[in-house]
């Protein structure tokens, strides 16, 4: 299994397509953080459990055990399927559509 971190841009390489893996890593990037934590938790002066980052955009958000689940509305909302965790010292991904571990 290809876990995203800090070497994302090898792992997305090494992930060929018919591999059985997530069909969907193509739209991971290099992203910097558009916010230090939950944007929109932030902006209604909410809290959250865990935080999720967009590799699409950077989008910052909440996860599903967290109130607002904003990590997965931000993936309604814009069809960005890759996020992985904004934790420290966890190095995960997620894909919404294949609802997969990538």
């Amino acid at each position: 299994m290809i876990r995203i971190g800090d070497t994302l841009r090898e792992s997305v390489k090494s992930v060929l397509p018919g591999d059985g893996g997530c069909s969907h890593l193509d739209q991971a990037r290099m992203v910097e953080p558009r916010s230090e934590g939950c944007e929109e938790c932030i902006a209604m002066g909410q809290t959250w459990v865990h935080l999720r980052l967009c590799l699409s955009c950077g989008h910052v958000g909440c996860c599903d055990q967290s109130v607002g689940r904003h990590a997965f509305h931000h993936f309604e909302d814009t069809g960005h399927a890759i996020m992985r965790s904004h934790e420290p010292g966890e190095v995960w991904g997620w894909c919404w559509i294949d609802e997969m571990e990538v």
